[in-house]
């Protein structure tokens, strides 16, 4: 476990998240079924800053699960202010002033590079704007964060991995294709990936993918083939699901006659169609639900001048600042026999999303109707 992080386990379903996140609820029924104002009276504005839009999950889940929670706490007259970064560390950056400019009672960011953004969040600290870090642990003066456990969710990668080689994990290489070296989470990913890989199978090629992108994947995976040849893969550890569509198409592309085992994380639509169509075997799945919930209870909590310890179930330290109040989520492993057990749930996809024309006969194999 990384040494930095002293994590819990968080249940996925809501009932688990109820006796942590309590007495922020009960403050704001208290004062007028949850339309609590901000400390100065006035109602609260809250800035929401995500970093990408590349993987679904930010426009799909997270935005309108956060936005659907700040509003139950504080009312549906607060604003949430919202931009997407687009990949662009620079570009957050001018997001931050002008949120600051805005005013903003609080901030919940997800940092393009956690480094570069610290002295962003700084200049919010420094205007008394407190900053939540969500799902990447920025670095700078963040006064709480929430993310799933990141080195478990490499773990479970690497477990599945193993488990799905079984004798083959001897006979050939694998490829790992980690994510990008501007994201802390990363970093814990491949650490977690490494404590169950190392000694059990041979890693022919690494890498660290920039901006996790799937075309960089893609090259990434085309070197790997030409380098070792596609008859000594026999696995890929891709550190999420965006960048396992680039391995796969390289790996088609390259003849395979039957696809190497390829893991992934955030259980994309797109990922679970290949599960369903035997191209990729699995994905984490991090529930959503929880982890907004949290980002939300946190940013109102702070907003009205609350002690946010009675959400927070454990504290991280960064390289810039310890003992954060922080809510950590447990991640899952997806495979095609655990689909079905989340179809529709608030947090993942519909029956009709998942089961188009193209996968039908694959929903049908699979029992989803």
């Amino acid at each position: 476990m990384n040494k930095r992080l002293r994590r819990v386990t968080v249940a996925m379903a809501a009932a688990s998240m109820a006796a942590g996140l309590a007495a922020c609820g009960s403050a704001a029924e208290s004062s007028g079924g949850g339309k609590e104002k901000g400390k100065d009276g006035k109602k609260l504005t809250i800035g929401l800053l995500l970093p990408e839009n590349q993987t679904a999950r930010y426009e799909r889940f997270d935005k309108p699960l956060i936005e659907k929670k700040i509003k139950e706490l504080a009312g549906t007259q607060t604003t949430v202010l919202y931009d997407n970064a687009k990949q662009d560390a620079s570009v957050q950056q001018q997001q931050v002033d002008t949120m600051i400019t805005k005013k903003v009672d609080a901030l919940i960011i997800d940092a393009v590079d956690a480094k570069s953004i610290a002295s962003s969040v700084k200049k919010a600290d420094d205007k008394g704007i407190p900053v939540v870090a969500y799902d990447r642990l920025a670095e700078g003066p963040v006064k709480a964060y929430t993310s799933v456990d990141n080195e478990r969710v490499g773990k479970i990668q690497g477990e599945s991995l193993l488990k799905e080689l079984g004798d083959n994990a001897a006979k050939g290489d694998i490829v790992m294709m980690n994510g990008s070296v501007t994201d802390p989470n990363a970093k814990m990913y491949k650490d977690g990936a490494h404590s169950v890989l190392d000694g059990k199978v041979t890693i022919g090629k690494e890498y660290d993918t920039k901006e996790w992108k799937p075309e960089n994947a893609n090259e990434n995976m085309k070197g790997a083939i030409s380098s070792l040849g596609k008859g000594k893969i026999v696995g890929v550890y891709s550190a999420n699901d965006g960048m396992a569509g680039g391995i796969i198409t390289a790996l088609k592309s390259a003849g395979f006659d039957k696809l190497p085992p390829v893991t992934g994380q955030d259980a994309e639509l797109s990922a679970v169609q290949r599960i369903l169509a035997d191209e990729q075997f699995m994905s984490v799945y991090k529930p959503y639900k929880p982890e907004a919930d949290a980002a939300a209870e946190l940013a109102v909590a702070l907003a009205q001048g609350k002690d946010v310890d009675s959400v927070a179930q454990t504290t991280v330290d960064s390289d810039s600042q310890k003992k954060i109040p922080s809510v950590i989520v447990a991640p899952f492993a997806l495979t095609k026999e655990g689909i079905g057990e989340f179809v529709g749930k608030e947090g993942f996809f519909n029956l009709d999303e998942i089961c188009t024309a193209k996968y039908k006969a694959q929903c049908d194999k699979a029992g989803l109707k």
